[in-house]
This record gives structure tokens, C-alpha cells and sequence, in this order.
């Protein structure tokens, strides 16, 4: 089998090769006892939620199974180290956060490869309180505090501060992961999930914020991502490709199906999860189109293309985050995805 470079656009290992793996094993599976699937670990990138809902979906309702795959999901959290695991080759697949941390990867030349974008935009968001003349985006460029992580400080506000002149390093306040100081202060802004920290201000603050959308803004890359290792994706492309096309399915069959046990399952993983979040957050997700839209209206949940990337790419150069010069087309391949799987 003649392995190739990850170039956007072109497989890593020839399409006839894995058509022809993928039919044999998925026509094999309906006859495979349960102990002859193949065994795969992903990781997450936090504590269990909704967010996470499609991968939870497709070990609930036997997706997985039926691509001839035993998944187990290895939840994130604020201890957890599952990037590091796949490196150490602990785990198979990992949900990266944003293609910031595979352009990051590229520069300190870490053999990782995204192979699927769930989510077509980034939950971030910044959110301010209603009735305090905060129409538009760029009005938060008149506000004294933005309470940011520093994470965020570093990539999405350097973006803002290229894209759109005025807004200043003066208003950074670092973000605790409380919403108290934000509630006690009404001219101030706070970043956060849109799926997430707009539910805790209602909650605790009883009303509902004003939410920007960054990704509704231009800032342009995908996020909850499944990433790889390269010599596994080119020495196990047709495994990658069943754990794509099932994660898929999954996706879709949580955002429109019944998808009570996979959120049984989260809240077995996550005891403080609960049923209110998960509702809010599976609302905020089809309402802002994580998930569904962009290139995903064309080529299903998981599309990438290379336009997109690069976009992204040229934005993170622009804003200073990043080093001109690097190859983007090394941090993705759209070999796996892009073709309508699970599309009615």
C-alpha cells in the first residue's frame, strides 16, 4: 500500500484501498461476535456535556458497534492530560478544541492530523448585559473590562484587536470560571461557550445576556475536532474512516433522534450535569448552527476544505499568533469526510 503525503485534498492512503477495507469489514461486522470489534479510545477534551453528545450517541445506540468498533470515551477535565495520551499512543482519537492547537502543534512539529470538524463554528462567545446601550460587536469596544482566560487572551482577542481596531489590551480582566464578577459588574463583557456560560448567567443572574457569537464575528476556525496521530491515520485509514462515518451518524442522531441514553451516559460520566444544562445546550447549539452549517450543509457534519483552513490560518499570521511560513495543508485532511454520511 503506497502511503502519501496529508495534503488537503488528497488522501493520505488511495480511496479504492479503503472503499474496498470499509466494505469488507462493515459487511464482516453484521456476522463479527462482539469480541472480535476493534478496540478504540478517544479522548475528550473536558469533563463530559452535551457538546460531546454525538460520540456518547454512537456508543448509546450501537452506531460504533455496527462499524465494527468498541469505543470507550476517555473524558477530559481540569486534571486530565488526553493530548499528551495520544501522543504517548494511550488513546486513538482526540477532540482538539480549535485548529489553533494543530497550527500550534505544526510549528513544534507534532505528527498530529485532524480528520473531522464537528463543529462547523467555535462556541466562544463574549456576553454583555442587556440595556447598556451594547448593540453590535463592535460596540464592546467601548467597555472598560472583558474577562477572558488567558488562552483566550492570546488567540481570539489578538485576532480582535487586528480585525477590528480599538479594542485594547487595557480592557483584559483575567476570567476565574465564575460568573460572579461579571454579574456585579454591568458595564463589563465576559468570554465563555455560548452553550454554556449564557445558561449560568440566567441562572444566577436571572436575565438573559446579550451573546456575540466570535464565529458569527469571522473568526474562522472549526472546532471539536477529531484528531489522530498521522502514522496511525496512514497506517489504519479504513478504522479512521469507520470512527469518522460512526462519529458522524452519531452527531446527527443526537441533534434529531432520541438521544435519552446517550444523555443518561453523560451524566453517568459527569454527575454534575444536568438535565437543564443539557436541554439549554442542545437548544444553543441547533439555534447558532455549531454543528450544522457552513461547509456541513453541503458535505455533511465533519466537512472540511481547504478555503476554510486557510482562512483561519491567514488570520492567526495576521494577528501575530502564529509564525508565517508554515504548511496549514499539513494540520488536516479532508480524505474522510465531505461526502453526505448520514445526510437525509
Amino acid at each position: 500500500m503506497k502511503l502519501l503525503k496529508p495534503v488537503s485534498g488528497q488522501p493520505l492512503v488511495s480511496k479504492p484501498v479503503i472503499a474496498a477495507l470499509i466494505s469488507a469489514v462493515v459487511t464482516a461486522g453484521m456476522a463479527m461476535p462482539a469480541l472480535a470489534l476493534d478496540k478504540v479510545k478517544f479522548g475528550t477534551n473536558w469533563l463530559a456535556e452535551p457538546e460531546h453528545g454525538g460520540y456518547y450517541q454512537a456508543v448509546a445506540d450501537g452506531t460504533y458497534a455496527k462499524y465494527g468498533l468498541d469505543v470507550t470515551i476517555v473524558p477530559g477535565g481540569p486534571q486530565a492530560a488526553n493530548r499528551q495520551l495520544l501522543l504517548a499512543d494511550q488513546i486513538d482519537f482526540y477532540m482538539a478544541g480549535d485548529l489553533l492547537g494543530s497550527l500550534s502543534a505544526l510549528e513544534q512539529d507534532i505528527p498530529v492530523v485532524e480528520v473531522a470538524a464537528i463543529f462547523q463554528k467555535d462556541p466562544q462567545m463574549l456576553m454583555a448585559h442587556p440595556d447598556t446601550g451594547i448593540e453590535k460587536f463592535t460596540d464592546l469596544i467601548k467597555v472598560p473590562s472583558i474577562f477572558m482566560g488567558k488562552d483566550g487572551y492570546a488567540s481570539y482577542f489578538q485576532w480582535m484587536k487586528a480585525a477590528f481596531p480599538g479594542f485594547s489590551d487595557a480592557q483584559y480582566k483575567p476570567y476565574t470560571f465564575n460568573v460572579a464578577p461579571f454579574l456585579a459588574d454591568k458595564n463589563s463583557v465576559q468570554q465563555g461557550y455560548v452553550t454554556s456560560e449564557p445558561f449560568a448567567v440566567e441562572t444566577q443572574g436571572g436575565f438573559k445576556p446579550k451573546i456575540f457569537l466570535l464565529a458569527d464575528q469571522g473568526w474562522g476556525t472549526y472546532s471539536t475536532l477529531i484528531e489522530a496521530k498521522l502514522p496511525f491515520v496512514q497506517q489504519k485509514p479504513e478504522l479512521v474512516q469507520r470512527f469518522v462515518d460512526a462519529s458522524i451518524i452519531g452527531w446527527y442522531n443526537y441533534l434529531h433522534g432520541d438521544n435519552k441514553a446517550a444523555n443518561e451516559a453523560i451524566k453517568k460520566d459527569n454527575p454534575d450535569m444536568t438535565d437543564e444544562q443539557i436541554a439549554f445546550s442542545l437548544k444553543t447549539m441547533k439555534e447558532f448552527g455549531l454543528v450544522e452549517s457552513g461547509d456541513a450543509l453541503k458535505g455533511g457534519i465533519g466537512c472540511m476544505t481547504d478555503e476554510h483552513v486557510k482562512t483561519f490560518y491567514d488570520q492567526m499570521v495576521t494577528a501575530g499568533v502564529i509564525k508565517a511560513g508554515g504548511d496549514y495543508k499539513k494540520v488536516f485532511t479532508s480524505q474522510f469526510v465531505c461526502k453526505g454520511v448520514g445526510m437525509k
